[in-house]
């Protein structure tokens, strides 16, 4: 179906930061499909740990115990502080049952006849029709209405705006948004709104749902990016880079939410598979034995700085902005051309929002390739500013 926009290449295979297309044209890689593969291309431990676990286990079923769930699980628990997870295939799924979730909590446990989530502007958490009807981008919405009802949308960073919204719709459950709006142009809810909005859900009994699905794991140079504003959420929906290129969703839950869901209200048939959890396990198990957390942080500082240094003063650059290695370059106009610009010179990045360059580069960029994403991209950016708009 003719569902996406391609740029005409087809990539062959790759190694770390490098892919090749089938023409054996050579490619630095600076989207990582999307946040997804964390640990780059073919990295040769997670490529021994998958083929290994081919041959044992590909998939079984929930309807038995899988170890390699409780170990993934655990995992994960005790980098976030929470209590308890759900494995799923991907971010819309971990959305969509953050959503169930936040419906009967308030049913359950605020006694509420038609619970309300609390969204953002700006906001994009999937395309089934409830993750699209809390998504905030007419474009995506367009030609699917009716949409779910339940939904209360306030500004992004206004913590009166939230309040006020709360005291008119009394029904509102929980409070969900993206810790940082990927699809919506690298928007980061500042610190001071993240630690309002856990206050506020603490002194109302609301659920604080934040969606890490494209911020999560590592990116942003801690594991979840909420922790810097200190804080915990009651519900955190993972994926893309859990998996490192298998898709692997998950809810984590913490005390508030880990009940809310009991046997037969929500499953899934592929969602928790020892291919998948194999691929976390050994995601996150070689983050930590090569500090990519950390080094996230650093490369993100190094490439952030670079750019803010080639674009100072050139007219139609707006600003650079983001954490770690998940970055957004806006301009004062579309920039959508920039894409194939990009194939041509040996570059694959996204464009987001209309007029935001993002980059989303492997965990495992080295400074020499974070110096060369700057140097192949910088070129592109001036010479399309200095181009006269039609």
């Amino acid at each position: 179906m003719p569902t996406y926009g391609r740029l005409p290449i087809a990539l062959s295979h790759g190694r770390g930061l490098r892919v090749w297309d089938t023409e054996g044209r050579e490619y630095l890689d600076a989207l990582s499909g999307i946040a997804v593969n964390t640990l780059g291309h073919a990295h040769p431990r997670l490529v021994a740990a998958l083929q290994d676990q081919v041959g044992k286990l590909i998939h079984t079923s929930n309807y038995y115990l899988v170890p390699l769930q409780e170990q993934l699980a655990a995992k994960l628990v005790a980098l976030s502080g929470l209590t308890n997870v759900f494995f799923c295939n991907s971010g819309l799924e971990a959305n969509e049952g953050a959503l169930k979730i936040a419906r009967k909590y308030g049913h359950d446990v605020l006694g509420l006849a038609e619970p309300q989530t609390l969204v953002f502007e700006g906001a994009f958490h999937g395309r089934s029709l409830a993750t699209l009807s809390a998504t905030a981008n007419p474009k995506v919405q367009a030609g699917f209405a009716p949409l779910v009802p339940g939904f209360v949308r306030a500004p992004l960073n206004d913590l009166a705006a939230v309040e006020a919204l709360l005291d008119a719709n009394p029904n509102v459950s929980a409070i969900f948004l993206e810790t940082i709006q990927g699809e919506g142009g690298i928007n980061p809810a500042r610190v001071e709104f993240l630690q309002g909005l856990r206050r506020v859900c603490d002194a109302r009994k609301l659920l604080l749902m934040l969606d890490e699905v494209q911020c999560g794991i590592g990116r942003t140079g801690k594991w979840f990016a909420h922790q810097w504003a200190g804080i915990q959420p009651d519900v955190m929906p993972l994926a893309k880079g859990l998996g490192s290129g298998v898709p692997v969703g998950a809810i984590v839950c913490g005390p508030k939410a880990s009940g809310v869901l009991t046997a037969g209200n929500h499953g899934t048939t592929f969602g928790g598979n020892p291919l998948a959890m194999r691929a976390g396990v050994e995601t996150l198990a070689t983050m930590e034995a090569d500090g990519l957390v950390a080094h996230a942080g650093r490369m993100g500082d190094r490439l952030m700085a670079a750019l803010r240094a080639g674009l100072q003063g050139v007219p139609g650059f707006v600003e650079v902005r983001g954490q770690g290695l998940m970055i957004g370059i806006e301009l004062a106009r579309p920039c959508g051309v920039l894409l194939q610009r990009g194939v041509d010179a040996g570059l694959l990045f996204s464009v987001t929002a209309d007029r935001v360059v993002r980059l989303l580069p492997a965990l495992v960029a080295t400074e020499a390739e974070v110096d060369e994403i700057a140097a192949r991209l910088l070129p592109l950016i001036m010479a399309f500013l200095a181009e006269p708009q039609a």
